[in-house]
Order: structure tokens, then C-alpha cells, then sequence
């Protein structure tokens, strides 16, 4: 009798300390966790293609597209420091981040001298813009492009195409 006690009594102490715990998914949520408020990013320094007053949180979005885009990580461009593991965004010392900055310049000069002059009605304004994925398609090498195998076959009241002899 007395050990049937002992374990009635266990189990009710055990179901009311865990009653406030039902119906919580995370007992730290956002709800009950502390505020934490963001680091402030740092300037960016360095910038010799992309404006000079880019917002910090502006820049870190267009290096997140720009990873996506090349299936890659921050590092693939940026020196990361081996004492502290943290990247050195700075830094000139990887051939990629040059070959990067080529590759920003010609999209940007592919965008504003012969994207604009495309006047389609169709087209919707991402129709009329280049970006990294639009040949890497997250790769960091883009794809060579192979034509489909000719077609010989032609529907039925078509010509083929005369070609000049």
C-alpha cells in the first residue's frame, strides 16, 4: 500500500510540473526568448563595381543572389582568414573575385545598353534583365550550350527554309 502511495504520488507530481510544458512547441520561443537585436553590418569597403553607398543589407542580399545564382559559397570569391575562420570580404587575393567583378560590370552593361532597347509588350520587366543565373543557373561554370538535332520533318503546308545558294 504504502509503495502504491509513493508512486500515485510520484506520478501527480510528475503531471503538475509538466502541465505549464503542454501545448509548447519550443519552450524558448520567440514569445519567452530574449530580444536580441541584430549586429549592426559593417561598411563595405572595396567596392569597385557595385556603388559605393550600397547599403550593408542591400549588398548582402546581391552576394546571397550572387551565390545561388553560382551554386557557391562565400569563400569561392573571399579570402577567408585561417587564424579566425572569418571571411575577409576586402581582400583582392582570390582570381575569382576579379573574374566576379568582370562578370558584374558585363551584366551591367548588358542591362543598360541592350536590355532597354528591348520593347516587347510581352515581355515582363525580368524578361528584359540578365543575371548570373541566367547562364550559370547554379553552376559555377555555365553549361555549353548544345543545339537540338536538326528537324527535318516539316507539318504538312510549311516550306522549309530556302537557304541562299
Amino acid at each position: 500500500m504504502r509503495c502504491s502511495a509513493l508512486l500515485a504520488a510520484t506520478a501527480m507530481f510528475l503531471v503538475c510540473t509538466s502541465l505549464p510544458l503542454v501545448g509548447q512547441d519550443n519552450p524558448l520561443s520567440a514569445t519567452n526568448a530574449p530580444a536580441q537585436q541584430p549586429r549592426p553590418l559593417p561598411k563595405p569597403v572595396n567596392l569597385q563595381v557595385l556603388p559605393k553607398d550600397i547599403p550593408p543589407q542591400d549588398l548582402v542580399k546581391l552576394m546571397r543572389g550572387y551565390s545561388q545564382a553560382l551554386g557557391v559559397h562565400c569563400s569561392f570569391c573571399h579570402e577567408v582568414n585561417e587564424q579566425t575562420h572569418k571571411p575577409n570580404f576586402a581582400a583582392d587575393t582570390k582570381p575569382d573575385k576579379a573574374m566576379a567583378r568582370t562578370m558584374i560590370a558585363m551584366t551591367q552593361e548588358i542591362n543598360t545598353k541592350f536590355m532597354t532597347q528591348i520593347h516587347d509588350p510581352d515581355a515582363m520587366p525580368a524578361d528584359k534583365t540578365v543575371s548570373c543565373g541566367t547562364c550559370h543557373r547554379g553552376n559555377t561554370m555555365p553549361a555549353q550550350f548544345t543545339p537540338k538535332p536538326e528537324d527535318h520533318e516539316h507539318p504538312a503546308g510549311s516550306m522549309p527554309m530556302q537557304h541562299p545558294q
